[in-house]
């Protein structure tokens, strides 16, 4: 009863289009769930983003949940995840992804998954990562580990907004560091960030953990930002 009068006084909303939930609802409401655009690229291996990275790094698979369109609602929803301190939207929509892509032939076998690291600067004035709740609801449903400390970001770099594509991957080409390689020999790994627009950041952090033995690289984003 308690939980429904605070409901009255403060309703929870739909981060998306700002509509009250039920209870059954979790950040997003079941109408936005199924109207978002989803990519559906995780059933197809040579979707946009895989292309990315062909003739630059050896990627097993490469999928994003949702097209990020300016001004849209998945804009939006990046902005409350990494700005605003809505963190459970990360969890929530990794736990949905999740769902998809254990059931996908390229990334079931996933065995181990992570976020893109920030540095500690960058993370102490957010105050989190919001690449770490992705992971954790990705992680609870394919039913898999995470790793939140075997790759750091050794040095800050400057924000990759509005930089070309050499640029952005000058920006960030060697300030990745694996700080344990052991636990991860041989697995496959989920290599996971918030969006996706050149692929530098994700190429970077996937050369440094493609010299560790026997590896496998996957990568699964929230969204994909088209040039």
């Amino acid at each position: 009863m308690l939980n429904d009068f605070i409901s009255l006084i403060f309703p929870q909303i739909c981060v998306s289009c700002g509509k009250s939930l039920y209870k059954s609802e979790d950040s997003i409401c079941t109408y936005c769930c199924y109207q978002l655009p989803k990519t559906n690229f995780h059933t197809d291996n040579e979707n946009p983003i895989a292309k990315i990275f062909w003739g630059r790094i050896n990627i097993h698979s490469a999928s994003a949940y949702y097209s990020f369109g300016k001004g849209g609602k998945v804009q939006h929803l990046i902005h409350q995840l990494k700005y605003r301190g809505q963190k459970n939207i990360g969890h929530t929509i990794g736990k949905f992804y999740g769902y998809d892509l254990r059931k996908s032939e390229s990334f079931k076998s996933v065995e181990t998954i992570i976020p893109v690291p920030l540095h500690p600067k960058r993370q102490k004035k957010r105050g989190y990562n919001q690449s770490e709740f992705f992971a954790a609801g990705l992680a609870q449903t394919m039913k898999t580990d995470t790793n939140f400390t075997a790759l750091n970001r050794a040095y800050h770099s400057e924000t990759q907004t509005r930089k070309s594509r050499f640029s952005r991957w000058e920006n960030v080409e060697t300030i990745f560091q694996i700080t344990d390689p052991a636990p991860l020999k041989g697995r496959h790994i989920l290599l996971v960030d918030d969006v996706i627009t050149t692929g530098a950041t994700l190429e970077a952090c996937a050369q440094t953990l493609l010299q560790i033995p026997d590896v496998k690289i996957s990568i699964a984003t929230i969204a994909y930002a088209s040039n």
